[in-house]
């Protein structure tokens, strides 16, 4: 699905992966079960970095959270409730998703699903997208814009969340 096709709820700049891991932090206390984040740029642009730092930030004592590009999904269990941790670049066909369970997990749990691209017919339009892009000329940095095709939904529970 087209970035441009969503309202954009925010858009800014983390100078450093310690930025990125503190703004998924933030993220991480404004959702729960139900939720899902769709994880969207090119490889490199970090991700599983996101990722990583939203769901260490949920669990009662941070343990290793291990990249899900062979395995597919991870799922953790948190005080707030389960995580499901999805990277589906190598799928070939949407279809391969129904065998994951994963849209059965969108109502019951918090899903962070990378490469959404390839099942984007089958998600709820509920989702907030995570694009993260690098910056040209500095390494560290990278441009974050969230958008939802749901603003009602998002936008309250978002306000004031821009980088610390």
């Amino acid at each position: 699905m087209p970035e441009t096709s969503r309202p954009v709820l925010t858009d800014l700049r983390l100078p450093s992966p310690e930025a990125t891991a503190a703004f998924a932090a933030r993220l991480s206390d404004r959702v729960g079960p139900g939720d899902l984040l769709c994880l969207d740029g090119d490889l490199g642009a970090g991700k599983t970095h996101f990722a990583r730092a939203l769901i260490q930030h949920r669990q009662a004592a941070p343990e290793d959270v291990p990249s899900p590009s062979f395995t597919l999904v991870q799922t953790y269990d948190t005080p707030d409730g389960e995580v499901w941790h999805a990277d589906l670049y190598r799928l070939s066909d949407a279809w391969e998703v129904d065998e994951l369970g994963l849209a059965d997990a969108f109502d019951a749990a918090l899903c962070l699903v990378e490469w959404p691209d390839r099942m984007a017919p089958d998600l709820p339009d509920r989702a907030l997208w995570i694009s993260l892009r690098m910056v040209p000329d500095d390494a560290e940095a990278r441009d974050l814009t969230l958008s939802t095709l749901r603003p009602d939904f998002w936008a309250g529970r978002l306000a004031g969340l821009g980088a610390a």
